[in-house]
């Protein structure tokens, strides 16, 4: 059995400053496509990336922040909590906003390997913010 965090109810509901209740993990869907890309670090690690841009973006953002004006502030580098699956694969992680507007999305060496896709290839995302 799942615990609840202080605040919210058998039914889902998180009761707010004034006693209203909103829905916990409403489960927003955002879905997009785009191509995975790579990023080497200062240490010679190489982390696999996608980024939402254009009306993905903006529903994440959006979502960002009512989830701040919620919670009263911002999750670490102001990421949104999510769960995503590109084919049959899901994961949960988190999206990071860019400077430029867009959001990415990291992909792990397991979900590449199990879908089959490298630097380059086109990925179809879907992700369900938390």
């Amino acid at each position: 059995r799942k615990s609840r965090s202080a605040g919210t109810s058998r039914l889902g509901l998180q009761t707010m400053a004034g006693g209203a209740q909103v829905p916990v993990n409403s489960g927003e869907i955002v879905r997009f496509s785009a191509p995975i890309w790579l990023w080497t670090g200062g240490n010679g690690g190489n982390w696999h990336f996608v980024t939402a841009e254009g009306a993905a973006a903006e529903a994440i953002a959006a979502h960002a922040l009512l989830r701040r004006l919620e919670e009263g502030r911002a999750r670490g580098f102001g990421s949104v909590r999510v769960e995503a699956r590109i084919g049959v694969s899901h994961w949960s992680t988190s999206v990071f906003p860019q400077r430029d507007g867009g959001w990415i999305l990291p992909v792990k060496r397991a979900i590449r390997q199990a879908e089959d896709l490298a630097e380059g290839d086109l990925a179809e995302i879907e992700l369900r913010l938390l």
